[in-house]
């Protein structure tokens, strides 16, 4: 008996030295990269910081902590060392299987065979985690799980899990069953649970997330299902569910609702498949399934744009569809993770292809509260779908009471100024020049009157406009007026130069009446239906977050910047060309009445039109990501107070209306003595008497 045991413990003995022999030869198929030979283990923990000088985009490493290969690497920020990267791994190929070999060969020494049968050699060393997953669980998969679960979530095993999941997707996908899908999504799982989430940021690799989604996809590709309808997988951080579908299929609908972790509610989606769309499969059945993830929004990482400003934070769950290849279109239903009220959506669809969202796959529908619906294009390259939230609006007090008291006065102080100019236009319009110089001030007043009252229809109504041709319009002549603006102070510096340059003779003044307006309402309205019919059929005209031009897609903000800046770059010019010819004396004393008019128009020029263009200016800063606060304030209060300002310098500022409304009043004052004298004279008063 103690002659059996000492073999036994001998056989288990050259047993363990023949797996420790062969181990260091195993490795994951094209995954190399995330391995590193056994060697000796390098001590060090995670919470060491590199020491030594840090150095403006400086470099260093350190060893993970013992039972895992790899390295933390640091990078020199603010003089600060931070974490960049990480591989720490504490799996590798061996580590799923070595159970199954020693098991394996227990079990054959404890059995009453006698020794010369047995065989000593060690196991066939495994290529790839395929290989072995064949070998020991081709069913179900199960073998890997246990494995899976017991590593902790660090940036080096997640890589190495996503690696795995690539290779299964690839090598063992040729029958898969639901058994398999639903280990595949176990799994997945571990590495998608919330507290690994900020791990995922020091994979070296950027594309492992585009990867693991990729992947899923094409696994769930490959799933035959059974049954009419089943829900395949019902993981904490994934779901899968399928059914067959056919022609005569009424319209099928996948509901989820899953939740970031167990403490919070669930949050719903719905995928719905149109019944115009079931009309093109053919009468034999075919399959839908749709998986849904959580959290993979917060992981997904996009390759870097130069014309989209990062991130852009996904505010709903990822959803994704398999679909017979005829299908091309499904409705999607999200509801919103940050139900903040200016948390606007804009539907998206992962391209596999590109790495990043493409928003022209999608359609927003409909957006009420806190849910959202979306009309997608289904492609191979386009089968997952989500919500993004649009950039942070800045959401400020002080700005909306400024906004809110700015308005007020800009409004109340244009229509003093159409009041001022109908109480003295009779005094005030003796030239071609001073007339076309009040039409002028008139027509600045109407369109920013107008663009005005716009922006409050706007402010009040865009959660309803955004969701209809509503939005266009209010957009379009928005676009319109404040353009208008612009044009006619473009007009007033041309008739500073025609009143400079031509002397002997003067233009009619219906023709300029037709050249100002053609100028003032024309070319704008050129400008904005071109933008509109350009932009409109491509979805890129309005903004997803307001009723107000696009920049981030197509630029049409443009449209307005460009013109407003190049006509106060012009209008600038022109005044200082004034400045320079009227220091010569060669004016004869028959344009003195015309020089003064020149002068009074290039003052008003030369002060409204830095503050136009200031104000804009201010306007185009507040569109980079993470402007201060101030530049917000600063815009607000040039854009809300720019009607007291056109009031001021192109009104009261001016002598000749103040004389000429000095005199209106006396003149009424001295007719109401009139009256008063004639009411109360002798003559009146006998009247009176006898009556």
């Amino acid at each position: 008996m103690k002659s059996q045991e000492t073999m036994l413990c001998c056989l288990i003995l050259f047993l363990a030295t023949e797996c420790s022999h062969y181990r260091s030869k195993v490795r994951i198929k094209d995954g190399d990269k995330h391995q590193h030979p056994e060697g000796k283990l390098k001590t060090g923990t995670i919470q060491e910081k590199c020491r030594g000088p840090c150095l403006t985009a400086s470099n260093c490493s350190l060893p993970c902590a013992q039972h895992f290969r790899g390295e933390i690497g640091f990078t020199c920020h603010q003089n600060k060392w931070q974490k960049s990267t990480e591989t720490c791994t504490s799996l590798s190929v061996e580590t799923f299987f070595k159970d199954f070999n020693s098991a394996l060969r227990l079990s054959v020494a404890a059995a009453s065979v006698p020794l010369y049968v047995l065989d000593f050699r060690a196991p066939e060393p495994l290529e790839s985690i395929a290989q072995g997953i064949r070998r020991n669980c081709p069913v179900d998969y199960a073998c890997i799980i246990d494995v899976v679960k017991s590593s902790e979530a660090t940036s080096g095993n997640i890589a190495f899990i996503v690696e795995l999941l690539r290779n299964i997707s690839t090598d063992l996908s040729d029958n898969v069953t639901p058994e398999k899908m639903k280990s595949y999504s176990e799994v997945a799982n571990h590495i998608l649970d919330t507290a690994a989430i900020s791990n995922w940021a020091f994979i070296p690799d950027k594309n492992t997330s585009s990867d693991f989604l990729q992947s899923m996809n094409l696994f769930a590709r490959q799933l035959h299902i059974h049954e009419d309808s089943e829900n395949i997988a019902d993981e904490l951080f994934i779901q899968t569910k399928g059914f067959h579908i056919n022609n005569d299929t009424s319209e099928k609908k996948f509901n989820f609702s899953t939740s970031m972790n167990n403490m919070t509610e669930g949050i719903i989606g719905m995928i719905e498949i149109p019944r115009q769309e079931l009309w093109k499969l053919p009468p034999n059945a075919s399959q839908a399934i749709s998986i849904a993830f959580p959290t993979l929004g917060a992981i997904l990482r996009e390759v870097h744009l130069p014309n989209v400003s990062l991130p852009r934070p996904v505010n709903g769950l990822v959803l994704s569809v398999i679909l017979p290849e005829r299908l091309k279109q499904v409705l999607l239903t999200f509801e919103k993770i940050n139900k903040s009220q200016n948390a606007r959506a804009q539907c998206v669809g992962w391209h596999s292809r590109k790495r990043r969202w493409d928003e022209n796959v999608c359609e927003t529908t409909l957006e009420i509260m806190n849910k959202v619906k979306c009309q997608c294009n289904y492609t191979g390259m386009v089968m997952s779908f989500s919500i993004l939230m649009s950039p942070k609006s800045v959401d400020s007090k002080v700005l909306d009471y400024i906004t809110c008291i700015g308005l007020s006065i800009s409004i109340f102080s244009l229509i003093l100024c159409l009041i001022i100019e109908a109480a003295v236009w009779s005094r005030v319009v003796v030239t071609e020049i001073s007339y076309m110089r009040h039409v002028c001030i008139v027509n600045i007043a109407v369109s920013l009157l107008i663009a005005n009252v716009w922006f409050i229809i706007n402010s009040n109504f865009h959660k309803k406009a955004q969701d209809s041709n509503w939005c266009v319009a209010l957009t379009f002549f928005s676009h319109l007026f404040y353009l208008s603006l612009f044009f006619w102070m473009f007009f007033k510096a041309l008739l500073i130069v025609y009143g400079i340059l031509v002397v002997f003779r003067r233009m009619m003044k219906s023709r300029m009446m037709a050249i100002g307006f053609a100028i003032g309402y024309g070319c704008p309205l050129v400008i904005a239906g071109t933008t509109v019919a350009i932009t409109v059929p491509e979805k890129g005209y309005m903004r997803p977050d307001a009723c107000w031009l696009n920049w981030d897609n197509t630029k049409a903000l443009l449209a307005f910047a460009i013109p407003a800046l190049v006509i106060v770059a012009v209008n600038l010019v022109v005044v200082l060309v004034v400045a320079v010819n009227t220091q010569r004396p060669s004016i004869g004393s028959s344009k003195a009445q015309d020089l003064a008019i020149i002068m009074r128009i290039s003052k008003n020029v030369a002060i409204l039109t830095p503050l136009l263009g200031l104000t804009w200016g201010f306007g185009i800063a507040t569109l980079i990501e993470g402007t201060s606060l101030i530049f917000h304030i600063i815009f607000a209060l040039l854009n809300a107070f720019q009607g007291f300002f056109i009031l001021l310098f192109g009104t009261i500022m001016d002598h000749k209306i103040r004389d000429a409304l000095r005199m209106r009043m006396s003149s009424l004052k001295g007719r109401s003595r009139a009256v008063e004298n004639a009411s109360l004279s002798p003559t009146n008063g006998s009247k009176l008497m006898n009556r």
